[in-house]
């Protein structure tokens, strides 16, 4: 420690300074000296330094080897640059990831201005591609459920494209209606008069095979005579099979086999495809002594193209038809057990001549040449289910609203 130097009174004129203070000032500034003089780096330390400073120009030396492509081949790129804030591994990944999303955010720019073109130029198109459709209203439109009461209207309008022979119901209602036989469903069958549930059950299943054989068989379609429909008609119904017999062999207005069959002329038309689009019910009630009444209502869609060679445009023919069919009991009333009694028949056709009677279906085309006598009904919707056709029993021959 150091002495204090000695100070006289004589010399200083003031009083000493006291000892205690003076120790205090001598220790303070000691630990001041200590504090603020530079320290040398341990041994460790500089050893570490040592260390990491080789191991940095060795990761050097490595990376100019791979910038020149071979071993031993020299730098000639600009020296390293410390990583900084901007050139360090970090900010460059930064940066990469950034372009990407740029990137990224451009390509999904580019589907986005496409969509919205889209849904502007073709509503149906762009909705058959959220759907997974084709962007034709065969695929768009969603089956109908069955038919289980009657309509209360016409269907509404579709798309007004006209149908093609890979898409022969475009544009009508019968888009959604079932394929062939899939739409005549039977309602579920119950004891009924006389007749056990077994019973009816049967009649109604001989119902469904008449119109069948009828309206979708492809013979009956052909113009061949529809031996299996005629086959389920009691023998004893003279009356019908008379008429029919006269109409399948020479056809007139008074013997018109159309009025329980569809057929087409296969020298001039054809159909399109193998499906016939069918909407309908069947009901059952009883019948006059101990029988039932079966009361089917089924409306029938037909594409089809002229035979001519290479003819592309497809028309439509719409045929509906409503039939009561008794079965009697035969312990009651004079009939053949298991056949059918035709009580009623009535058809409505859309797009068929009226002024032919050669006991076929005529539909006309875009193309054809008008002839005949001008129409002189009122205009119907074929495929309005809610129009009886008991009102109008005039024959007049009509136009319809659509095909």
């Amino acid at each position: 420690m150091s002495e204090k130097p000695p100070v006289s009174k004589e010399s200083s004129g003031e009083d000493p300074v006291p000892d205690d203070v003076w120790e205090r000032f001598v220790r303070d500034s000691e630990l001041d000296i200590r504090t603020s003089a530079p320290k040398e780096p341990s041994a460790r330390a500089r050893m570490v330094t040592d260390r990491l400073r080789k191991e940095q120009e060795a990761a050097a030396a490595a990376g100019a080897r791979r910038r020149t492509g071979r071993r031993g081949g020299k730098d000639k790129s600009r020296p390293a640059e410390p990583e900084g804030w901007r050139t360090g591994p970090a900010w460059q990944e930064m940066n990469g990831r950034a372009a990407r999303r740029r990137r990224m955010w451009g390509v999904l720019g580019v589907f986005v201005t496409a969509g919205v073109l889209m849904v502007a130029l073709n509503p149906s198109r762009a909705l058959s591609v959220v759907t997974g459709g084709d962007g034709s209203d065969d695929t768009a439109a969603a089956p109908l459920p069955a038919e289980t009461a009657a309509p209360t209207g016409a269907p509404p309008s579709f798309d007004p494209d006209r149908p093609t022979l890979k898409e022969p119901f475009r544009g009508s209602p019968a888009v959604q209606y079932a394929d062939g036989a899939a739409g005549i469903e039977l309602p579920d069958a119950t004891a009924l008069g006389g007749f056990s549930k077994e019973r009816v059950a049967a009649a109604l299943a001989a119902t469904r095979t008449l119109l069948i054989e009828s309206n979708l068989s492809p013979a009956t379609l052909r113009g061949e005579r529809p031996e299996a429909a005629l086959a389920l008609i009691d023998p004893l119904d003279k009356k019908i099979l008379d008429d029919v017999d006269t109409g399948l062999v020479k056809p007139d207005k008074d013997h018109d086999p159309l009025t329980l069959f569809s057929r087409f002329d296969p020298k001039k038309v054809r159909l399109v495809g193998d499906v016939v689009k069918t909407r309908g019910r069947m009901t059952v009630d009883k019948g006059p002594d101990g029988g039932v009444v079966v009361h089917a209502d089924y409306t029938f869609v037909y594409p089809v193209v002229k035979a001519a060679p290479g003819s592309t445009e497809v028309a439509r023919t719409i045929v509906r038809r409503v039939l009561d069919i008794e079965v009697a009991d035969p312990s009651v009333v004079q009939s053949t057990p298991g056949k059918l009694w035709i009580a009623r028949r009535d058809v409505d056709t859309g797009n068929s001549r009226c002024d032919i009677d050669n006991g076929f279906l005529n539909p006309e085309f875009a193309d054809d040449t008008p002839s005949g006598p001008s129409p002189s009904g009122s205009a119907v919707d074929p495929y309005d289910r809610s129009r009886s056709l008991d009102a109008d029993r005039s024959g007049a021959c009509g136009t319809v609203t659509r095909t």
